[in-house]
């Protein structure tokens, strides 16, 4: 009995397994197939632009996917807070000088708007520089050196009758124009390098000292500046007082201690600008990050502060820290920071890095309202220049023929910020992690924007973690890295 159960059990096993076969044949014919439930699809949360130190890849949208999650790892956090804000950003950009126009204006009509529109538009190929700053008169990086009022030696115009805009009317004006075509709301700033040789006390445009007898006069230069650039269809939203009040031996240059400084603003410029009903912003200073004395003893005299919307900076000497140092002694006053060069000597990797841990994160961290490289453009030996001006200043752009233009590192530097983050973003809350510096933007249509760069030796292995989740990325050495969500 029992080896007969054996056996019908040995059946039942062999037609099982049959059974099992054919159905198995039955699927891979295509009969009978359940419905294979294919995995979650994990779609791109976050947008991720790359520059490499090496320059194998200079702002290139990367194509892998990030996404957020909440798997636990070891990796360090840059938590971005949306619920911390600090300042509004005016913009992000360069100074355009009459150099700059010049040789822009050399390019052939399709390459020179085909750099606008690289520069300016609002295309995807577009960096979207949203800020620009001018000089009024001359800059050290103009073919020659100029003022709107030159006159021949010992002559004198107090009403300003000879004062004329022509200097800048075959450039810098015209190109102007086809910017604001281009972008109609994009920022100006205009800073004088040195006033007409007939107000200083040494008849030259090198150093000296504005005569306290021209102050009124030297107000009413700015208001016509203004006015005349606005008939030109230009507006001026902003000037500094002085480009480095405390260098007097550029060409063009002018030595103006603080003291003057607040007493032009108090008893000049401000009641001039507010007679004209001139809305310009009045900023002070506009010079080295070593000396916040300077704009904090002007802003001290509380009728020159009525006056002053805030101070602006350069890093040649000092460090970006000041700015918050300013802030707090005058924290209902603005911060800009208007002026850094990348030099000709310099390297790719070594300014990329220094510039974005400095000029754009470092400036935004304090509180600063711009981030603005110094020139946008020259040609290929660094010109043109002033007898005497900047012989190694490397423009965001390099004009090499009529029909070929480079980008630089300088462009790079400000492309990862002005491309992602336009006017009217907020700064918003961020640790720094590490060598991983970083700053963070709510943008007006609700994106968050995360600038880091590694300043470190190694590559590093992070997350960026926002609202409970997060997601895990890395940066090579000196890479830098912007992230949109």
């Amino acid at each position: 009995m029992k080896h007969k159960i054996l056996n019908m059990m040995k059946f039942l096993f062999i037609i099982a397994l049959l059974i099992s076969a054919s159905n198995c044949s039955k699927s891979s014919n295509g009969e009978n197939d359940d419905p294979i439930i294919p995995p979650p699809q994990i779609e791109n949360e976050v947008d991720f632009w790359l520059t490499k130190a090496d320059q194998s890849v200079k702002l290139q949208k990367q194509s892998g996917i990030l996404a957020f999650n909440d798997s636990y790892n070891n990796y360090p956090n840059i938590e971005i807070s949306d619920s911390q804000t600090f300042q509004t950003v005016d913009g992000f950009g360069f100074s355009l000088t009459g150099g700059s126009a010049q040789v822009i204006n050399s390019l052939n009509a399709s390459k020179k708007q085909e750099l606008l529109q690289e520069l300016f538009g609002v295309n995807n190929n577009s960096i979207a520089v949203s800020y620009l700053r001018i000089s009024i008169g001359a800059s050290d990086l103009d073919a020659s050196v100029f003022s709107y009022n030159d006159l021949p030696a010992g002559q004198t115009d107090i009403n300003l009758t000879q004062f004329s805009l022509a200097p800048d009317m075959t450039n810098l004006i015209p190109l102007l124009k086809e910017i604001l075509a281009i972008n109609p709301s994009i920022k100006i700033m205009g800073s004088p390098w040195s006033p007409p040789v007939w107000m200083k006390d040494n008849n030259s445009s090198i150093g000296g000292s504005l005569q306290q007898k021209y102050y009124g006069v030297y107000a009413q230069y700015f208001v016509k500046y203004i006015q005349k650039m606005k008939e030109e269809g230009i507006n001026i939203d902003a000037i500094t007082i002085q480009n480095e009040p405390l260098h007097p031996g550029n060409n063009p240059s002018l030595l103006m201690l603080a003291p003057d400084q607040a007493d032009f603003i108090k008893n000049h410029l401000g009641p001039a600008f507010q007679t004209a009903t001139i809305s310009t912003k009045i900023i002070i200073y506009d010079h080295n990050c070593d000396k916040p004395d300077y704009p904090i003893s002007v802003l001290n005299d509380a009728a020159a502060k009525s006056f002053i919307s805030g101070s602006a900076f350069h890093l040649y000497a000092g460090d970006i820290s000041a700015l918050s140092t300013v802030r707090s002694a005058h924290p209902d006053k603005d911060l800009y920071f208007t002026e850094q060069y990348t030099p000709s000597t310099g390297d790719f990797s070594g300014d990329l890095k220094w510039h974005l841990k400095n000029v754009v994160v470092g400036s935004m961290r304090n509180w600063s309202k711009t981030a603005l490289e110094w020139n946008l453009a020259n040609d290929a030996s660094f010109g043109p220049h002033t007898p005497g001006g900047c012989t190694t200043c490397k423009g965001g752009i390099t004009v090499n023929s009529s029909a070929s233009y480079t980008q630089n590192v300088g462009y790079y530097i400000i492309a990862h910020a002005s491309k992602f983050v336009p006017t009217g973003s907020i700064r918003i809350g961020s640790n720094i992690v590490g060598n991983l510096h970083n700053v963070a933007f709510k943008t007006p249509a609700g994106k968050k924007v995360l600038v880091v760069i590694n300043d470190g030796s190694v590559a590093v292995l992070f997350n960026i973690k926002y609202n409970g989740k997060w997601i895990t990325t890395s940066l090579d050495s000196g890479s830098a890295g912007t992230y949109v969500w």
